[in-house]
């Protein structure tokens, strides 16, 4: 007698990430990581009771690998190379996982975007630009470093940038976000008044 395959969600979403990174991301279904696994789709419905479940998990658990490289790659004081081994990691990652990046970057699911992990990995971003801003919680200075890292990235996987390839345009980028916000940061310190000395009146004491 023939016992029903053992599932876990952990095996599922591995099958599934697996089958984002080495098959046809646009094709993945239940179905799909169903006959991966070797069992029928309604064996999954208790785990993910939908494509879109699916996919949602799947992207969390992209983000989740993101995140492990990139906190690694964060783990310096020095602000400015912070800065630059985030851009590395960030580009490193797209490089060598590109169809789990792009998978994760297409607009699918907003719900993605309030996970745990995708929080963290913004905040590393954010922490690691308003670093060298000097403004707390720069999210400006962030969406320009993010907006910069993904066209970089796309362009370089599909090609554009032709046989004579990008000729040192990511190292000028990235100099130039350094210099921009440093400039930035200092005259923010300029604009900012001096703190008035604290006074305080002595009272008298009463003549006896």
């Amino acid at each position: 007698m023939a016992y029903p395959k053992l599932l876990s969600s952990e095996e599922i979403l591995k099958t599934a990430v697996h089958l984002v990174e080495h098959g046809d991301a646009e094709g993945l279904s239940l179905r799909a990581v169903a006959a991966e696994l070797g069992v029928k789709a309604p064996s999954l419905y208790r785990y993910f009771p939908d494509k879109e479940a699916l996919e949602i998990a799947v992207s969390e658990e992209i983000l989740i690998i993101m995140l492990g490289e990139f906190r690694t790659a964060s783990a310096t004081d020095d602000l400015a190379t912070k800065f630059r081994i985030m851009t590395d990691a960030y580009l490193r990652f797209a490089r060598k996982r590109f169809p789990l990046y792009a998978f994760v970057m297409q607009n699918r699911h907003p719900k993605r975007y309030g996970s745990g992990a995708g929080k963290a990995v913004w905040n590393l971003l954010l922490e690691a630009a308003s670093g060298v801003s000097g403004q707390p919680d720069d999210t400006a200075a962030a969406v320009a470093t993010w907006a910069f890292l993904h066209g970089y990235a796309t362009l370089e996987h599909s090609g554009a940038f032709g046989p004579s390839g990008p000729k040192g345009g990511l190292e000028r980028g990235v100099e130039a976000f350094l210099s921009n916000f440093r400039s930035h940061a200092q005259s923010v310190r300029k604009e900012q008044p001096a703190r008035a000395p604290d006074v305080r009146r002595r009272k008298k004491k009463p003549r006896s």
